[in-house]
């Protein structure tokens, strides 16, 4: 598993675990929690997968599945460093993808997102929608990493599984609008500045819903995609309103003018998730409460807003 020391990643190690597989992470650190990892029977690799002499073929070798989930995830950054989502999104992709196919391994799994979808104009959006112009670096790059890999699958021995997630929150939580709003209240407990006008419309998955999508679901075809997300969503105002009632706060909120946050933040993410549902998976956590759990585990892990402190 690549990127296994993060939110996602150590989740699904956790589950594979109590499932007696072994696992094997590939990672190395750079946004990773070892912490995560800390005295669980799991094989660490400390390597960079851009690496062009990372043995990633010896560490696949004998492997059932692979489970791609290493990525840049910063949106809003990616301006920043226009090449980052490029090197850390496709480039990494190709190489996992190769390794997998010299190493034998049959199923790859891939993490990508909802945001290749772009400004979908059906909504909920299927996976068979059209691609519209892409609106961010990086669902551009996870569009081109999908690109790569259903390539990858025409030599006819690697199969390939997406999933295109919406916005996952829960335990371990490392990054994100929740844990943006809960650093900012606990620093200045009267105020909360927002990017945009709050009226953004997000749909938001719990992990232990995405962990279970990622380890049960599986498609017939060589290239299969799915949607994951919940039916419903919320708008940011309807967010930030459960945050502060968690807290136990009141605070004066300072809304910006635009419908978005920043270049790329896409105002209205809603998937339809009717082929996961087909193939058995359903939510089990209403985003409210997906919500409030990440905050109840920030403030018990005040590590955590350090380290989003820290990244500003």
């Amino acid at each position: 598993m690549t990127g296994g020391a993060g939110f996602v990643g150590s989740s699904l190690v956790d589950q594979l675990l109590e499932s007696g597989i072994e696992v094997h992470v590939v990672d190395n650190f750079s946004t990773g929690q070892k912490r995560f990892l800390e005295q669980k029977p799991v094989n660490v690799h400390d390597v960079d997968l851009l690496s062009s002499g990372a043995p990633l073929e010896e560490i696949f070798a004998g492997a059932n599945c692979v489970y791609h989930l290493a990525a840049n995830a910063d949106v809003r950054s990616g301006w920043d460093h226009p090449f980052h989502d490029l090197e850390q999104n496709v480039k990494v992709t190709i190489r996992v993808a190769d390794a997998c196919v010299k190493a034998g391994v049959a199923d790859l799994v891939f993490s990508s997102t909802g945001s290749v979808y772009g400004e979908a104009h059906l909504i909920p959006t299927p996976e068979l929608a059209e691609f519209p112009v892409q609106t961010s670096l990086y669902g551009a790059s996870k569009t081109a990493a999908e690109g790569f890999l259903a390539a990858f699958t025409e030599r006819g021995n690697l199969k390939v599984t997406v999933m295109r997630f919406v916005s996952v929150l829960g335990p371990r939580y490392t990054h994100g609008h929740v844990l943006d709003f809960v650093t900012q209240l606990t620093d200045h407990p009267l105020f909360l500045d927002v990017l945009g006008n709050g009226w953004q419309r997000k749909s938001y998955m719990h992990i232990d819903d995405c962990v279970r999508a990622l380890v049960s679901l599986r498609g017939s075809q060589p290239f299969e995609v799915f949607n994951l997300g919940t039916s419903e969503f919320c708008t940011v105002r309807e967010s930030i309103g459960w945050i502060a009632a968690e807290l136990g706060l009141s605070p004066e909120i300072r809304f910006g003018v635009e419908d978005r946050g920043w270049i790329g933040d896409n105002p209205f993410i809603f998937l339809d998730v009717t082929k996961a549902e087909i193939h058995g998976w359903v939510t089990n956590r209403s985003i409210q409460s997906s919500v409030v759990d990440t905050v109840r585990w920030i403030n018990a892990n005040g590590w955590v807003m350090d380290l989003a402190s820290c990244r500003k």
